[in-house]
């Protein structure tokens, strides 16, 4: 995941740099010491999940920096101050979050956990699937998908709008779509964020539908339900 740390205080982004990379996995931070330099980068590809943003800095200020990122990506916002008056005006360009100078370290790594939560949790919901059917290829959105159905050589997909049959296996849907999904059954795969609740042999969905728990399933599905609330 791709981390932006701009601000124009050098000792400042090298610190908060220095801090994620001992303490996350799976990051790439990169600093900027300016806005311009930022959205230059941006403009040439560079796609960063989360930006930290100084809000006082020389050329652009952060507030104008946030809302050029807004008009081209889908990136949560962090400013950094060293103004508390400021914080106010932040949530005016829709930030996830502010942190004073001095920046706390524990106040700092609680923030971005957060923040790369949400940003997994949108990168979740833009996901799309392409799919044959009826003749076409269609293409859907991942977080639309309520479960799938084995039906023969046929998979049904129930969707919160509609509900359509492709040529496949639920082994390879079951692969392809991943963390997020639980076979609690060999012939259904349920999205776990579509849950409303469950017993020791059904689950309902949150269109008010019921399908089956296989029994040998439950203490392992009620352990993977967990964790997923717990993310």
């Amino acid at each position: 995941m791709n981390i932006a740390v701009c601000d124009d205080e050098i000792r400042i982004r090298q610190g908060i740099r220095g801090l994620l990379e001992e303490q996350l996995k799976n990051v790439i931070i990169q600093e900027f010491s300016s806005g311009a330099k930022l959205l230059e980068a941006v403009r040439q590809g560079y796609q960063p999940a989360i930006a930290l943003l100084d809000i006082a800095m020389d050329g652009l200020s952060g507030m104008e920096t946030a809302e050029k990122l807004n008009a081209q990506l889908n990136v949560i916002i962090i400013f950094v101050t060293g103004v508390k008056e400021q914080v106010f005006h932040a949530f005016d360009v829709g930030a996830f979050h502010y942190l004073l100078k001095p920046i706390k370290k524990e106040k700092l790594l609680s923030v971005i956990k957060r923040a790369i939560a949400e940003a997994e949790k949108r990168n979740e919901e833009s996901r799309y699937m392409l799919i044959k059917t009826a003749g076409s290829y269609r293409r859907l959105a991942v977080s639309d998908i309520l479960y799938a159905e084995s039906s023969g050589r046929k998979v049904i997909l129930h969707m919160k709008k509609e509900v359509l049959e492709f040529y496949g296996k639920m082994d390879e849907l079951e692969k392809n779509l991943g963390e997020g999904f639980y076979r609690c059954h060999r012939g259904y795969l349920v999205s776990l964020s579509e849950i409303k609740g469950y017993d020791s042999t059904s689950i309902t969905i949150s269109n008010e539908e019921q399908i089956y728990l296989a029994k040998r399933k439950y203490s392992d599905f009620v352990q993977a339900y967990c964790r997923f609330l717990q993310e």
